[in-house]
């Protein structure tokens, strides 16, 4: 067993394949098919994030594919809309969530009711009470259904005209309504405790809990974890954070790691983590930009050694990979980005511009074109499916 007194020195090729294990990209149908796999997976990994950019598949759907072969859009509607295993909540962005994970966003909801949401600051009180008596009253409801909203000028940019729909909104995040369905990127909204059945709501977690849950969700989708990794997007939580790691240290329940190249940034990771760690399977993936993998970019560069850019905000001459690049994964090495687009119309995946990375730049590429070239094919028959 390795000391918990001096940290363990580790290649980022090792780091690679703890992440990559980790996230059960290592192997063929880790989560097994079906409406359970999904539940299975957004567990595992604690969250799958939403997002509305529809050039090609929407990422939650991208990001769950990528894990289980046999994917469809359906099996995510059932784990929301029928089993109820899943709801929507803020993580570091809008996403799927465990239900099983509830009581721990509880207190996010209650801090919003007292003092309000930021985004939503604008909502009048009044606002807020027709569309929960239209709730109450009537059922479940999308914001078409609303039509006697006088509408008003945008706050922003991504704001309704509609006040209701900003009030459905601010319902949402003060726990009030849950996201019941969705079609496409329409939202309906029910109340957060007929959705599910409850007479009373789950309890919420403590600010201990919370802390151990952030942790063991990171350890549990990460393998190799930092403070960063830990509370991408949530300053606030490192200190505590950091006051559990240093408690399970001392316990040797963790163990310090200094994976190659880090410097002075830390990292922790379970003992029997580091016992597993091997050489990646020969897999090939097409990365959604927002899948786990990539989103926290100065984790992928360091791992890695690749540093994605999202272009989609980027004037087009300034674009190098171009508007919606996708990193291909292929065994432990990001070797091509690539710039796809789908065609509805016309059904068919449009290659835009194919951008190889790091050594495939430089080396023999005839054979790992091939192999990219037969993921492609079958990204695109998910693309044009159901």
């Amino acid at each position: 067993m390795p000391s918990a007194d001096k940290p363990i020195a580790l290649s980022k090729a090792a780091a690679r394949a703890i992440w990559l294990g980790a996230q059960r990209l290592d192997s063929e149908a880790p989560f097994g098919e079906g409406p359970q796999a999904t539940q299975a997976a957004i567990e595992h990994l604690g969250y799958v994030q939403i997002d509305t950019i529809h050039v090609i598949e929407r990422c939650h759907h991208h990001i769950l594919w990528n894990r289980i072969p046999d994917y469809r859009r359906s099996d995510l509607h059932h784990a929301q809309s029928v089993d109820k295993s899943v709801f929507e909540y803020w993580t570091h962005a809008l996403s799927y969530v465990p239900a099983k994970d509830f009581r721990f966003f509880v207190p996010a909801m209650k801090l919003h009711r007292r003092e309000g949401h930021k985004w939503f600051s604008e909502v009048k009180p009044a606002d807020l009470r027709k569309v929960m008596r239209l709730l109450k009253k009537d059922g479940a409801l999308t914001i078409r259904d609303i039509e006697d909203d006088v509408l008003v000028e945008k706050v922003h940019a991504w704001a309704s005209r509609k006040p209701s729909k900003r009030a459905l909104q601010l319902a949402f995040y003060e726990g009030r309504v849950t996201i019941s369905e969705r079609n496409g990127m329409l939202k309906t909204y029910e109340l957060m405790d007929r959705h599910f059945g409850w007479n009373k709501s789950p309890k919420a977690a403590s600010t201990l809990e919370i802390t151990a849950y952030l942790l063991d969700r990171s350890l549990r989708a990460q393998g190799v974890v930092s403070l960063d990794s830990i509370c991408h997007l949530d300053a606030p939580s490192k200190k505590a954070v950091r006051r559990l790691i240093e408690a399970r240290v001392r316990r040797k329940e963790l163990i310090p790691v200094a994976i190659e190249g880090a410097g002075k940034r830390e990292h922790w990771a379970r003992p029997e983590a580091l016992e597993i760690a091997g050489e990646a399977a020969e897999r090939v993936h097409i990365l959604s930009p927002f899948d786990p993998l990539i989103i926290q970019r100065k984790r992928t560069h360091l791992i890695f050694g690749y540093e994605h850019l999202f272009e989609a905000y980027v004037p087009k001459e300034k674009r190098r990979l171009g508007y919606f690049a996708l990193p291909v994964l292929v065994g432990d090495e990001i070797v091509a980005a690539l710039d796809l687009k789908t065609d509805r119309q016309n059904r068919k995946l449009l290659l835009q511009k194919w951008n190889w990375i790091g050594a495939a730049a430089k080396g023999p590429r005839k054979e790992l074109k091939r192999r990219i070239e037969a993921e492609m094919h079958r990204f695109e028959r998910f693309q044009l499916g159901e």
